[in-house]
C-alpha cells in the first residue's frame, strides 16, 4: 500500500464527498416512499456544504498534487470547488418547487452530483487519463437529466445533446491519444517537456481534439448547438445546472492544458478566435429570442466568449488566471440568479408575460435586474468587475483586439437584456397580474442576485484571496 495513499483521500475529500452523496442518494431513494425523497435533497445540500468547507480549509493551505501527482489541489481547484458546491445548493434550492415528489427525484439529485463530482475532477486534472475520466463523469449524467423533461422537445435537446456529446468526446479521446503518442506520457508537466521537440502537426491535431472535448462541456462555440435548446427544454433545475456548473470544471480544464502547449503552434490566437465567435454569435442570435430561458442560453454562449479571454493570455499576463477565477465566480451566482426568476415564474414563457412584475413582486424584479444587469456587466456586481479584469489580462497580454472586442460585445449584449427588463418594470395597465411565484425560487432568485452584489462590492477581498 502507498504510504501516502491517506493523504490522497484526505486531498481529494469534496470529490469523494460529492460522489459519495450521490451514491448514497441513488440507493437510498430506492428504498424511501415518494413522500420521503426530500431526504436526498438534504444529504446532497450536506456534501455540497461538507465539500466546500473541506474546499476552503485546504485553499487556504500550501498548493499539493494527489495520486502521484495526477490531481492537482492549489488555488484554482480549491476555487471552483467551492464555487460549484455553491452553484449546485443554489439548484437544490429550485428544485424544492420543481421536482418536491416527484417520481425521479431522488434519481435527479444523484444525477445532479455525480455531474458535480465530475466537474471538480475536471477543475483539478493534471494528467490527460485523469481528464479524460472526469470529462466522462461530467457529461454522461447530463444527457440524463436533460431527457427527464419527458417531453418531444425535452427528448430533441436530449438526443442533440448526446449526440454532439458522443462526437466531442471522441475528438478528446483523439486528442489525448496523439498527445500521448507525441510525447510518451499523460502526466502534465512530462507532456509539456516533450511537446517542444514534437512535430508541430501532430501537436496542433491533439490539442485541437482535446480542446474541442472541453468546448462542448463549457457551451462554447463551435460545440454550443446544444446549450440553448436544452436552456428551453429542460426543466428549470436542469437548465439552470447545465449552464452554470459543468462550466466551471471545462473552463479549468482548458486552463490546465494551455499551461502545457508549446509555443510552435498558435494556441493563444485560436483560443482568443473561439472566445470573439462565442461572444459575438451568443449575442447576436440572443436577439431575437422571446423564450427568457433560450435567451439566457444563447447569453451562456457569449459569456463562454468572455471566460475563454483571459485563456488566451495565460503565461503573458498576470491577471489572466485570478481574473478567469473571479468571473467563473461571479458568473455562476448571476447566472443562477436569472434562472431562478424564470423558474420561480415558470409559466411565463415570454418576455412581455413578464409585464407588471415590479408591481406584483417587486423583489422578484429587483433580482431579475440585478441578474441580466450583472450578466452585461454593470458596476457594482461581480461580473462587472470580472469583465473588466478579463479585458484588463488582454490587454497585458498584448492581445488589444480582444480587449476592444470584449467591450463591443458588452455594449451590444445590453439590447436583448432589456427585451426582459423594460416589460418587467412596466405597468401593466387596467390588467391586475398575478404573479404566483414558487417558494423556493424566489428566494433563491433574490439571495443569488444579492451574492452578486456582495461579490462585486467585496471584489477587493475575493482579489487577495485569488493571487495570494
Amino acid at each position: 500500500m502507498n504510504p501516502h495513499s491517506g493523504m490522497h483521500l484526505v486531498l481529494m475529500l469534496p470529490e469523494i464527498l460529492v460522489f459519495g452523496a450521490g451514491l448514497a442518494v441513488l440507493i437510498g431513494g430506492s428504498f424511501l416512499a415518494r413522500a420521503h425523497q426530500w431526504w436526498g435533497r438534504v444529504v446532497a445540500a450536506a456534501a455540497l456544504c461538507g465539500a466546500a468547507v473541506v474546499a476552503a480549509v485546504q485553499l487556504a493551505g500550501p498548493d499539493r498534487t494527489a495520486f502521484d501527482s495526477t490531481f492537482a489541489v492549489d488555488t484554482p481547484t480549491g476555487v471552483a470547488r467551492i464555487v460549484a458546491a455553491v452553484g449546485a445548493l443554489l439548484v437544490l434550492a429550485v428544485a424544492g418547487d420543481e421536482i418536491s415528489g416527484a417520481e425521479r427525484e431522488s434519481e435527479t439529485y444523484a444525477l445532479v452530483l455525480f455531474a458535480t463530482a465530475g466537474v471538480l475532477v475536471l477543475a483539478g486534472a493534471d494528467d490527460l487519463l485523469v481528464l479524460a475520466a472526469g470529462y466522462l463523469l461530467a457529461s454522461i449524467p447530463l444527457y440524463a437529466l436533460i431527457g427527464l423533461a419527458r417531453t418531444p422537445a425535452g427528448a430533441e435537446a436530449a438526443m442533440k445533446t448526446y449526440l454532439l456529446g458522443a462526437l466531442f468526446g471522441i475528438l478528446l479521446l483523439l486528442g489525448v491519444t496523439v498527445l500521448y503518442a507525441v510525447t510518451g506520457s499523460s502526466w502534465y508537466p512530462a507532456v509539456a517537456a516533450e511537446l517542444d521537440a514534437a512535430p508541430a502537426g501532430p501537436v496542433a491535431a491533439g490539442a485541437i481534439g482535446v480542446l474541442g472535448g472541453l468546448l462542448f462541456k463549457a457551451g462554447g462555440v463551435p460545440a454550443h448547438f446544444w446549450v440553448p435548446d436544452a436552456a428551453q427544454a429542460a426543466s428549470g433545475t436542469v437548465a439552470m445546472f447545465v449552464t452554470t456548473v459543468p462550466k466551471i470544471g471545462a473552463v479549468l480544464a482548458l486552463y490546465r492544458l494551455v499551461t502545457v502547449l508549446p509555443d510552435t503552434i498558435a494556441w493563444s490566437l485560436l483560443i482568443a478566435l473561439f472566445a470573439v465567435v462565442s461572444m459575438t454569435l451568443g449575442n447576436l442570435a440572443a436577439y431575437w429570442q422571446n423564450d427568457p430561458r433560450r435567451l439566457l442560453g444563447w447569453s451562456t454562449v457569449s459569456q463562454v466568449g468572455y471566460l475563454l479571454v483571459p485563456l488566451a493570455v495565460v503565461g503573458r499576463s498576470d491577471l489572466a488566471v485570478p481574473a478567469l477565477l473571479f468571473y467563473l465566480a461571479a458568473y455562476t451566482v448571476t447566472n443562477s440568479a436569472a434562472f431562478a426568476v424564470s423558474t420561480a415564474l415558470p409559466d411565463r414563457r415570454e418576455l412581455d408575460a413578464y409585464r407588471g412584475l415590479v408591481s406584483a413582486r417587486p423583489w422578484l424584479a429587483v433580482a431579475l435586474a440585478v441578474a441580466l444587469l450583472g450578466l452585461l456587466g454593470t458596476p457594482p456586481t461581480a461580473v462587472f468587475v470580472g469583465k473588466l479584469t478579463i479585458a484588463g489580462a488582454a490587454w497585458e497580454g498584448a492581445l488589444a483586439w480582444l480587449a476592444v472586442a470584449v467591450f463591443v460585445n458588452t455594449l451590444a449584449s445590453l439590447f436583448y437584456y432589456l427585451r426582459w427588463i423594460i416589460p418587467a418594470f412596466r405597468r401593466a395597465g387596467d390588467r391586475v397580474e398575478v404573479f404566483a411565484a414558487r417558494r423556493w425560487s424566489a428566494p433563491t432568485a433574490v439571495g443569488a442576485a444579492g451574492l452578486s452584489l456582495a461579490l462585486g462590492v467585496g471584489a477587493g477581498a475575493a482579489w487577495t484571496v485569488l493571487t495570494g
